[in-house]
């Protein structure tokens, strides 16, 4: 019988190789963009993770939902060094959502109170991060010459011991789950709806760095 983790994954594959290979991210790795226009991507990551984090610590004593807040994966922190290195100690008055962020960002907060929608951008965001979130961290690297302390903090989980170790354990806190055919359907419509609204935050992004000056 195929577990829940692996049926997730595999009914969403297509949109996370659509996401993987939107434009903005090839134009970024490709080393194309400045500092500034990779700071555009860190902003918007800085919004949508305040509101990510913010439900996590609200549903950190749900029964169901609380097995998946990881106070070691909050990343509120990490982004504030990263854009305090790209922007300089004024970062918050040059920084603003767009409206795909903000389009993310209420729909986190629209399903907080489903433990299931909840999980579903966690999974997105956070199964990302960890696995190619970790390749990009070492281009970008590459790229601008960061180091640990601030450019890509964003990618560096220093309080998780084994990344392959972590993520084998959340998806058996998935599998454990059990959710019956009509939550595992709505469960992965969700993560599907987050790929697509995490890779609408990126077209924008594409359309603002291609803007003329």
């Amino acid at each position: 019988m195929t577990s829940f983790s692996e049926t997730l994954k595999s009914a969403t594959w297509g949109e996370h190789e659509s996401a993987e290979g939107e434009s903005y991210l090839s134009e970024l790795m490709g080393g194309r963009l400045n500092e500034r226009e990779y700071g555009e991507m860190v902003a918007q990551h800085y919004f949508a993770y305040v509101a990510l984090d913010g439900v996590s610590r609200r549903l950190s004593e749900h029964p169901v939902a609380g097995r998946f807040v990881f106070p070691e994966l909050y990343r509120e922190e990490a982004l504030e060094r990263d854009l305090a290195k790209i922007y300089g100690p004024g970062w918050r008055d040059r920084i603003a959502p767009s409206k795909a962020t903000r389009t993310l960002v209420a729909r986190i907060e629209q399903v907080a109170d489903w433990p299931g929608g909840y999980i579903a951008h966690h999974y997105t965001r956070y199964l990302g991060d960890l696995s190619g979130g970790q390749f990009i961290r070492m281009e970008l690297q590459k790229i601008y010459g960061y180091q640990p302390g601030g450019g890509v903090d964003f990618y560096l989980f220093d309080q998780v011991r084994s990344l392959p170790r972590f993520k084998e354990e959340y998806r058996s806190r998935l599998d454990a789950l059990e959710p019956d055919e009509r939550e595992q359907q709505r469960i992965i419509r969700e993560v599907k709806l987050a790929y697509q609204l995490n890779t609408e935050v990126l077209a924008e992004l594409l359309h603002v760095v291609r803007a003329p000056a």
